[in-house]
């Protein structure tokens, strides 16, 4: 790793933010949603590795255990919910520090941020067009009850359900490029199926691996990834850059 993590603050939030070398200008950026574990990408070098390689700048939003969900979490804010914050604080930071613009940032996410990455991007693909998700933790209804946040944040179990990804899926709007993996053996695996087979039958174009075995839903796994999901954020970025021009 050549380049620098910095804890900066925005909009009133951390965030890891990872610049390149001096020598080197940013090509696109990518955000980074994490899971569950709050860990974001400083000392991961599976994927700070690629980040030079392709000049990738990153910034990783901390957004507690509030789902990356569109509701109000305690925990992360009073007042804000994790997706206001990604989208009119956190996407406006690319340009302001590296002059990317929003169809210049690929967003990705591990486990709970990979179906946070997964919805956001389905409900706002013209801000998100490439999008990816390792180990999405979709199904994350069945966790209502469990004495966790989401208890607070929705009404009842069926309330978080329709809030899942799949939930938020149009038939003719939906991102250019989408990306998602799962280790056979994640205890997540049926959500992502399940997301397969709504996308297929609505036609919504889509590249996914669901028999890579890797260590199941661990950094093993994650970090076994990161190369793919790197490489398909870069090309489906560079596709929309010329389909810019």
């Amino acid at each position: 790793m050549n380049g620098t993590w910095t804890r900066l603050n925005i909009g009133g939030k951390p965030a890891d933010v990872y610049d390149l070398p001096a020598s080197l200008s940013p090509r696109f950026g990518v955000l980074f949603l994490h899971g569950a574990g709050l860990q974001t990408l400083v000392d991961k070098p599976a994927f700070t590795r690629l980040f030079d390689e392709l000049r990738l700048a990153c910034v990783c939003p901390h957004g507690q255990h509030a789902w990356w969900a569109d509701r109000i979490c305690a925990e992360f804010d009073p007042q804000m919910t994790p997706e206001h914050h990604v989208r009119q604080n956190v996407v406006p930071f690319f340009a302001q520090r590296w002059g990317i613009v929003p169809r210049g940032i690929g967003l990705f996410g591990i486990s709970m941020g990979g179906q946070g990455a997964l919805r956001l991007a389905f409900k706002h693909p013209d801000l998100f067009p490439v999008v990816a998700a390792i180990a999405p933790a979709i199904e994350y209804h069945e966790l209502y009850g469990q004495g966790t946040p989401i208890d607070d944040m929705y009404d009842s179990k069926e309330q978080c359900r329709q809030d899942t990804v799949p939930m938020h899926i149009h038939p003719s709007q939906f991102p250019s490029h989408i990306f998602y993996c799962i280790d056979p053996a994640d205890a997540w695996y049926r959500g992502s199926d399940r997301l397969h087979e709504k996308l297929s039958a609505l036609g919504v174009p889509h590249q996914l691996d669901m028999t890579t075995r890797a260590g199941g839903h661990s950094w093993d796994y994650f970090n076994h990834m990161a190369e793919r999901v790197l490489r398909f954020v870069y090309q489906g970025l560079e596709q929309e850059s010329r389909r810019l021009l």
